[in-house]
């Protein structure tokens, strides 16, 4: 008998030129963008300081952005297989760095909110391109590859920018986190003069016969930015953002204009979210899971910075720091239980994860004043942690493999889209249930402290400021002690309150993942069809790496 060898690997081929620079220009182009997201929630407490603004004032600095990703990024990808990838791209790295620069300047919180806004515009442009841009450059044998270099650059920003950030803050200025988007805008754009470009319009290499010919719904985009801009604006401004009586009336617009939104997407000839997707009880079940889980995710992580800051006591770079176990725990594991859902159904998965990251978000709540790191915060970060781990990759495909395979790429992006608008949606409404468990707790623990009445009353009224609440001039030095502890204790119990309601809408979305998915099996919750989109298809931009490394080129529409 002879024995003969397995035929030995076929060797990777080598980048052509242009596959190089496509891959360095979308890493660098990506890293800007999920850099940015990353590390303005520990420049919260520095803003809030610096500009005396209240936390509705500053929860628009997050908002704001969040508010132009959600309504524009399923358009930013129709713009970019409409009129070029590259072209649209680099329209995005522009208006981005533009932006960037802005906000680095910004003198006053409306200028900088303003700023926000147009670098979500920027944003929305960007984001989309960057795997579309990979699939059009990269044969389908050398594409896992490219995704997965991509995957990792991208996870290691993700790891690396909250702490990057914090040192910013705390030895510069909260004006870096920004300026540094410049100086990758120009490598950005001076990569790209040597990236081909791509589309999916009638005529280019990529269009096949009987490809839908992507299209804008320009009344969806604007009654959706309306209508999600008068739910924050209404929502931040009863929780002291300043609109006074006008934030109910805002709300009920808001929400008479999404209401709108969906009555016209259910008549519009090309709408930018098809709602026959929602025909498929997978896809409903996973977007409505989704929303709930991202939801409670938003909230609780914009809260904590502040807590950690102002309360705790931690610098930026220490409140950056403490998260790097969720970074490392979703980079490391999320492609492995992403591989175990491929072959054994994803309902497991998309119970026990939403429910694992709930009680994450209930020890989050439990930090008290003055703990430990190992003690109070490293225990619910690795539950949260290993929560989002098993459910981040699992979800990804699941929202893929729902929908036909024609129809995957606009899947994606409406998924992508409804964790954004949750996170903008569930910053506004807990900003005004934080503000409002914030001052009822302040007044309670005044009440008990030897300041006279109309220090107690001087305080109760700065109780938008939360934590950065200042006792008045003329105390005597135990009485300013006494009151700086009361706005310590008032603040741990409003942030116990949000991450009881974090965790019960985690709870309830591994509820909905349970039900809503009791007849998907490995078949159909495994691989996407064309296979998935590391960190771009993961709602909210969270990183989770597919075993199998594909992509999908559709950009969203």
């Amino acid at each position: 008998m002879t024995l003969t060898s397995p035929p030995a690997a076929t060797p990777p081929a080598a980048m052509t030129p242009a596959q190089r620079w496509t891959l360095v220009a979308t890493v660098l182009g990506s890293a800007m963008a999920f850099l940015d997201g990353t590390v303005v929630n520990v420049a919260l407490p520095a803003l809030q300081r610096d500009f005396h603004a209240g936390v509705a004032g500053v929860g628009w600095v997050v908002n704001g952005y969040a508010l132009m990703l959600a309504a524009l990024i399923l358009t930013g990808g129709a713009l970019g297989d409409l009129y070029g990838r590259r072209r649209v791209f680099g329209a995005g790295v522009l208006v981005f760095a533009v932006a960037s620069l802005l906000c680095g300047l910004a003198r006053s919180l409306p200028l900088l909110v303003a700023a926000r806004l147009l670098q979500g515009i920027g944003g929305a442009l960007l984001i989309p391109g960057s795997l579309a841009m990979i699939g059009a450059v990269f044969p389908a044998k050398s594409r896992g590859r490219a995704v997965g270099l991509w995957s990792s650059a991208t996870s290691v920003v993700t790891v690396i920018g909250p702490v990057l950030g914090g040192v910013m803050v705390d030895t510069l200025s909260w004006r870096l986190v920004f300026l540094i988007n410049l100086p990758l805008a120009a490598a950005v754009l001076w990569c790209l003069r040597n990236v081909p470009e791509s589309s999916a319009a009638p005529g280019s290499s990529a269009y096949r016969e009987g490809m839908p010919r992507p299209s804008l719904d320009l009344p969806g985009l604007l009654l959706v930015t309306a209508g999600l801009g008068g739910l924050s604006a209404g929502l931040l401004g009863a929780g002291g953002g300043g609109s006074g009586g006008a934030s109910w009336p805002l709300t009920l617009a808001g929400a008479a204009l999404i209401a709108a939104f969906i009555w016209w997407e259910s008549r519009a000839p090309a709408p930018m979210m098809p709602l026959a997707l929602f025909h498929s009880w997978a896809f409903a079940g996973t977007n409505l899971l989704t929303f709930l889980l991202y939801g409670a995710l938003g909230a609780a992580l914009f809260f904590l910075p502040l807590n950690l800051i102002n309360v705790q006591g931690y610098t930026a770079a220490q409140a950056g720091a403490s998260l790097l176990p969720l970074s490392l725990l979703l980079a490391g594991l999320s492609g492995v239980f992403g591989g175990l859902a491929d072959r054994h159904g994803p309902r497991f998965f998309l119970t026990l994860g939403p429910v694992l990251a709930g009680m994450g978000f209930w020890l989050l709540g439990r930090m008290g004043v003055g703990g430990s790191y190992v003690v109070s915060l490293l225990p619910a970060v690795l539950v949260l942690s290993l929560g989002m781990a098993l459910t981040v990759a699992p979800l990804t495909s699941t929202v893929l493999s729902s929908v036909g395979e024609g129809r995957s790429g606009t899947a994606s992006g409406v998924n992508n889209a409804v964790s954004r608008a949750a996170g903008l949606l569930a910053v506004a409404l807990f900003t005004l249930l934080m503000v409002g468990r914030f001052g009822t707790s302040l007044q309670t623990g005044l009440s008990r402290s030897d300041l006279p009445a109309a220090a107690q009353s001087q305080m109760v009224a700065q109780r938008s400021r939360l934590a950065q609440v200042q006792p008045p001039a003329g105390l005597s030095t135990p009485q300013a002690q006494q009151a700086r502890r009361a706005v310590r204790l008032a603040f741990a119990d409003g942030f116990r309150w949000v991450c009881l309601l974090s965790g019960l809408m985690a709870a309830l979305a591994g509820v909905v993942g349970f039900f809503s998915l009791g007849r998907m099996g490995p078949a159909q919750g495994g691989s996407a069809p064309g296979g998935s989109v590391p960190g771009s298809s993961a709602p909210g931009g969270l990183s989770a790496p597919r075993s199998d490394g594909q992509v999908n080129t559709p950009s969203g529409q």
